[in-house]
């Protein structure tokens, strides 16, 4: 399937990334509106269940099954702090899960689709797609936030080589 070697890289991918940023680097938030590593990292475990794994479901196991939005702030109304590295752990937890469910999804899933609310007709295939792009939308966020933090603010004059929008 498409976009399946994107899918099973990204936890140990975020693994290193982190393995050497210090509590301060997960939680920090360039602004208020902004999210953090550890915030992207729960975004992450929260939108395998609720935004793919349901809907990837639901289109095998229904026909043309209507596909609710997902509310991406819903997990930040309640709480906006998150232990980064548990909240990768529960991440890597739930990919393994999505991974075996993928792989043993049936020859013709690509083909099936849904109606997302807003979206209209989608397909397994195209929501296979999106979900290997928003992996690695996040990683690179993640990117951007770590070296905006850890490394940015010690470069003395080199800062002045860079345009940074973490």
């Amino acid at each position: 399937m498409p976009g399946l070697h994107i899918l099973e890289q990204t936890a140990g991918i975020l693994r290193n990334l982190i393995t050497n940023a210090t509590q301060e680097d997960l939680d920090w938030q360039p602004r208020p509106d902004r999210w953090s590593i550890s915030m992207v990292l729960a975004h992450l475990a929260d939108v395998e269940v609720k935004g793919f794994m349901s809907r990837f479901r639901d289109i095998v196991e229904q026909d043309s099954p209507f596909l609710p939005t997902y509310d991406q702030l819903a997990l930040f109304r309640d709480r906006n702090k998150f232990d980064g590295r548990a909240e990768l752990n529960r991440f890597a937890s739930l990919r393994a899960g999505t991974l075996a469910w993928l792989e043993a999804a049936p020859s013709d899933a690509a083909e099936r689709t849904g109606r997302h609310q807003q979206l209209g007709v989608i397909s397994f295939a195209q929501l296979l797609n999106e979900f290997a792009f928003h992996d690695l939308g996040h990683i690179r966020q993640v990117i951007e936030l770590y070296r905006a933090h850890a490394f940015y603010p010690k470069m003395g004059v080199f800062q002045s080589y860079y345009n940074i929008n973490p």
